[in-house]
């Protein structure tokens, strides 16, 4: 990349050490008059130019002959005098007026029909309570007429309980905030251990949503994962990490044969720390999953072309958890997780006997 950038910059100091005043001096009259058209066609619609300016002047003939302005008002003024006027079907009269008058249309009131209700049940509507017609309310599915604690009592609760009636849907009352997942109970200086003693039994570590874990506790998971041969799924969803953790996750990549599934997402990882860790993608052959997605940090259109890139080389990544803002690189990299999927089945194909036996009974019949 860094021979790339340096191109850039040797293309972009030749271009500004050319004299702009020189290259005019030798232009000839036809050739500015070549360049003022093709300037103007750059932005014909530049709105910091008047009105009259926008448009490129056209008029280069030269005239036929002098202007007479007044000779051409008094041609305009005699054509105007012999055209003859139009006649209206309705001759004018003063004070008379012309066509329908509008005149306000009649709103009439729209009264809703009697309802014909069982006397009994006319009767009981009729004798209730404010808190006995809001439980009805909350029984035909009228939230409206029922304030918050109202509703979801109604919800949680077989027996409604309702004391203060409708005017209670517009009282200022203390809202109680539900309460949240549970912490993660993961204990991290005892996962760190068992990981250190290569403990069989431990195969996922899900330190999601742990937002107090040190940078460098982080980093000595890493160090420990390098020669751990039983963890195959590790998630650190939503941890803080940043990029100084993501480039130790990438240096353990590099050596690590057995995570399989790998969760960075919700973190503040940029772009470079991303890239670092799927650039291990190219010498790692054991991850199949990875999600990345929802960072702090928006990636840009050349960090999502690398990434496309890296993953064009891989053969064994078969989730990737990302959603590119391109279309193109959305697209290819679809492909290519179909591609390892398409190769790993016919891997499995392949070393399976019964489908060896199969495809040999076929090949028989045929």
């Amino acid at each position: 990349m860094s021979e790339i950038f340096e191109i850039m910059k040797q293309e972009q100091e030749k271009y500004l050490s050319i004299n702009e005043d020189e290259l005019l001096k030798d232009l000839t009259e036809d050739e500015i008059a070549q360049l003022t058209l093709e300037l103007e066609e750059l932005d014909p619609d530049d709105q910091l130019l008047p009105a009259g300016f926008r448009q490129k002047d056209q008029t280069t003939r030269d005239a036929t002959g002098p202007l007479d302005r007044e000779k051409l008002l008094t041609f305009i003024e005699n054509e105007a005098k012999n055209v003859e006027d139009q006649e209206d079907v309705v001759p004018y009269q003063a004070g008379v007026k012309r066509g329908k008058i509008y005149e306000k249309p009649v709103q009439s009131e729209k009264h809703l029909p009697a309802s014909n209700l069982d006397p009994e049940l006319e009767e009981c509507l009729n004798s209730a309570t404010e808190a006995e017609l809001t439980d009805i309310a909350a029984i035909l599915g009228m939230h409206t007429m029922m304030n918050t604690d109202q509703f979801y009592s109604s919800l949680m609760e077989t027996k409604i309980v309702n004391k203060t009636g409708f005017t209670s849907t517009t009282k200022c009352q203390m809202k109680v905030t539900p309460l949240s997942e549970p912490p993660n109970p993961t204990d991290v200086d005892e996962t760190l251990q068992r990981i250190k003693e290569n403990d069989s039994s431990l195969t996922a570590v899900n330190l999601n949503n742990i937002k107090n874990i040190p940078i460098h506790t982080l980093k000595d998971y890493c160090e420990e994962l390098k020669t751990n041969t039983n963890v195959t799924t590790w998630s650190l969803a939503s941890t803080r990490i940043n990029d100084a953790v993501a480039m130790a996750i990438a240096d353990m990549l590099k050596i690590n044969r057995t995570i399989k599934v790998l969760n960075i997402e919700s973190n503040f990882i940029s772009g470079e720390g991303v890239v670092a860790i799927m650039n291990t993608l190219e010498e790692n052959d054991t991850l199949e999953e990875l999600r990345i997605d929802n960072q702090r940090a928006q990636f840009g259109n050349k960090v999502e072309n690398e990434m496309c890139e890296i993953l064009d080389n891989n053969k064994t990544l078969l989730k990737f958890g990302y959603h590119f803002n391109l279309q193109g690189p959305r697209g290819r990299v679809a492909d290519f997780l179909m591609r390892n999927y398409d190769m790993k089945r016919k891997t499995r194909v392949d070393y399976n006997p019964s489908s060896v036996v199969s495809k040999t009974f076929v090949k028989k019949r045929k």
